[in-house]
């Protein structure tokens, strides 16, 4: 989940929770903030790498103050 309020951040990234975990990670798979079980990271790191280019797309709009468009998520 990219959250529009999150311009405020330097580095792009996406918020991610799964059962009892929470994460930050960034958009070039950096684990920021939080934890995630390994299975779940490594898909998540895939699932980044497949839509970076509309990550970093979705990111700078919300940094313009503009609404991000939709990407698939996660499933």
């Amino acid at each position: 989940m990219l959250y529009v309020d999150d311009r405020q951040h330097n580095k792009p990234h996406v918020h991610v929770y799964y059962a009892e975990h929470e994460a930050s990670v960034g958009i070039d798979g950096e684990l920021l903030a939080g934890s995630l079980p390994e299975r779940q990271m490594r898909i998540l790191s895939a699932w980044l790498a497949i839509h970076e280019d509309e990550l970093y797309a979705a990111w700078n709009k919300a940094v313009r103050g503009e609404k991000p468009d939709k990407i698939p998520p996660l499933s």
